[in-house]
């Protein structure tokens, strides 16, 4: 009989022994581990998903709802190391990628704009697209004018002026249709200078003036024929160049005053006419007021008493001839300054118009 009931007992061993094993395992799984502690109602999965870094983006509009470009946009949350900015590209739109989950703020600022801020909260995982966020126009707007230095500005203007020509032809360089023109450098006084005097139309301007004055016999003792002529020719160039130099380069650069002559345009015909004369004898000094027109009385008075040098002997009268000849270039100073304000404008084609 123990033979015949054998195999069924070792059946039933069995099956008791791997009862007792689940058991057991079972009993060490379900058993935590100092320290370790959690939450029965959270599984180990949605730990996890906490942990998921999201996104943010969205569109910045001014009030009209037009797009701004260009907006800084400032992200900040809880965690410093995920501060982020970035600008609104041309179509308005922004993105913060891999942010990490909770409370945000989105700082938003552009130029003519009030600050605008937004916050939020970042879930796990989440594409967080936030409605248009509409900037005001800001109260109070500190306009900050960035442009060229004034010696460029300067240099722009000068290359105006040097295109300014009566009939398209004779020279008039030295007078400015920009009222508040940018005062000029030592360099672009003599550059102005220099090229006034070499000027084509300067030299047959020269050589007429000599022209008659052989006609006339002007200066006896230079003779006749081409030797007199060039002996007249070059005393009228030597007046000019010295004149110019003197009066439109030396002097103003150590005086700090302005050679040329600003063209007024506006206001009655009387109000025009003695500006016009007052500025035979004053002038702009380089800081934009007006001062007594030193250098061009002082230059008048030095190339008349350097002219002393070469003219002939009988043609020399020493100071008396000196201030004549001062008085005399102040008149046709004047003189000439009524023609610019009155008539020389409109004959020339390149000069800028005035406002």
């Amino acid at each position: 009989m123990f033979r015949q009931f054998q195999p069924g007992l070792i059946a039933v061993v069995f099956v008791a022994l791997n009862c007792s094993l689940q058991c057991m395992g079972q009993s060490q799984q379900q058993t935590p581990v100092p320290g370790q502690e959690q939450d029965p109602t959270i599984s180990s999965s949605q730990t996890a998903d906490q942990r998921l870094p999201g996104s943010i983006n969205g569109t910045v509009v001014d009030q009209t709802g037009a797009v701004v470009s260009g907006a800084q946009v400032k992200l900040s949350s809880e965690e410093r190391s995920q501060n982020q900015e970035v600008l609104s590209g041309t179509d308005g739109q922004f993105f913060f990628p891999k942010v990490a989950p909770g409370a945000f703020q989105l700082t938003i600022t552009s130029a003519r704009f009030a600050m605008q801020t937004f916050a939020g909260t970042l879930h796990s995982g989440e594409v967080d697209t936030i409605p248009q966020i509409a900037l005001p126009v800001a109260t109070d707007v500190t306009e900050v004018q960035v442009g060229l230095p004034r010696v460029e500005v300067a240099e722009e203007q000068l290359k105006v002026e040097e295109k300014q020509r009566i009939l398209g032809a004779i020279p008039n360089f030295y007078v400015s249709y920009v009222p508040d023109a940018v005062a000029l450098t030592s360099k672009e006084k003599f550059k102005l200078a220099w090229k006034t005097v070499i000027d084509p139309v300067t030299l047959l301007m020269v050589a007429g003036s000599a022209g008659v004055e052989q006609w006339q016999n002007h200066f006896n003792e230079y003779g006749q024929g081409a030797q007199g002529f060039a002996k007249r020719f070059g005393a009228g160039y030597a007046d000019t160049v010295s004149g110019t130099l003197i009066g439109g380069a030396i002097l103003p650069s150590l005086l700090k005053q302005d050679p040329r002559y600003f063209y007024k345009g506006t206001g009655s015909v009387p109000s025009r006419f003695l500006y016009a004369m007052a500025n035979s004898v004053i002038c702009k000094g380089d800081n934009g007021r007006w001062q007594p027109g030193y250098s061009n009385i002082l230059g008048s008075l030095a190339a008349g008493g350097i002219s002393n040098i070469y003219y002939p002997g009988n043609d020399r009268n020493g100071a008396e001839l000196t201030f004549e000849n001062a008085a005399i270039g102040i008149g046709t100073s004047a003189a000439t300054n009524v023609l610019q304000e009155f008539v020389i404008r409109k004959l020339t084609p390149k000069a800028p118009k005035h406002d």
